[in-house]
């Protein structure tokens, strides 16, 4: 069988990937579709399988990696889901206060890879905490199409709470300096951009490919630093208004937008990844938060 590579995969594989794992398609017209695009020698198993997750190989930072410190823990959310598991993370040999960031998953739960960029951020020299909004539903339940269906069950502004009340866990943390910053992936983006909107203290915000407030951006105290792939026509469609209403009110904010990358081009398990946008976002990322936090 070919072993297939990203560049033997059409665009439309991945835009169709991308309505299927945001909700716009059902997953019975995903594999209809998909179908149709099994040629050649590749087969709708090995496609499927290709454009899939891989969170056995792709994992950066192991749990027991011997420089973090690294473990769950909960905390209350009360006007979100309640009692709220999240994994929180820091350097082992921190001997200072420490600046806090927030790590919001993506549409599915805290699945591997976000445990994965919680304990990275842990390892760049913060407190991390890393929430897992399905917890009322019974957490992350081991893969993400069941960890979508259970997202979908949840109020997003209750999900919003539950962040909004990690990053209070994380300002009155004993390891943490009270400079507290919020980084999250397409629904992450989303949760980043409106707690940007909502929490007047937090210290700084990182979208990746996430969805645009509409409303107060007016409120926004914190500076901005936004990812976007520039195929990813979905999210980029609502950043022109977005920018507007920023510049309008004269707030802090830098963009850029990935040549060549799709939604999804951070996280590093599925062929979406782009590795040299992934690294230079990450860079950006935390030398951001290196100053902001401070």
């Amino acid at each position: 069988m070919k072993k297939l590579k990203k560049e033997d995969i059409k665009q439309e594989v991945f835009d169709l990937y991308d309505d299927y794992a945001h909700d716009r398609v059902s997953r019975r017209l995903f594999l209809d579709k998909l179908s149709t695009y099994a040629v050649g020698g590749i087969t709708v198993t090995s496609l499927l399988g290709f454009i899939s997750p891989d969170y056995v190989k792709k994992i950066q930072i192991k749990p027991d990696d011997p420089d973090l410190s690294s473990e769950f823990i909960t905390y209350d959310s009360p006007q979100g889901g309640g009692s709220i598991k999240a994994l929180l993370s820091k350097p082992k040999d921190a001997k200072d206060k420490l600046p806090g960031i927030v790590v919001v998953h993506e549409n599915r739960g805290l699945n591997p890879h976000i445990e994965d960029v919680g304990r990275r951020a842990g390892l760049a020299g913060f407190l991390s905490i890393a929430p897992d909004a399905l917890t009322p539903l019974g957490g992350y339940p081991g893969n993400d199409d069941d960890g979508r269906e259970l997202q979908r069950k949840r109020d997003r502004n209750e999900m919003l709470e539950d962040f909004i009340a990690a990053f209070e866990y994380l300002k009155n943390h004993p390891d943490c300096n009270g400079k507290v910053g919020v980084v999250g992936f397409c629904f992450g983006g989303w949760i980043s951009n409106m707690m940007a909107v909502k929490v007047p203290d937090l210290s700084a915000a990182v979208p990746f490919y996430g969805g645009q407030p509409t409303e107060d951006i007016d409120q926004i105290n914190a500076p901005l630093l936004l990812h976007f792939g520039e195929l990813d026509k979905r999210v980029n469609a609502g950043w022109p208004a977005y920018e507007a209403e920023l510049k309008k009110y004269n707030k802090e904010y830098k963009a850029f937008i990935y040549k060549n990358a799709n939604h999804g081009f951070h996280n590093d398990t599925t062929p979406r990844y782009d590795r040299e946008a992934a690294e230079l976002a990450w860079k950006r990322t935390i030398d951001f938060f290196k100053e902001k936090l401070a």
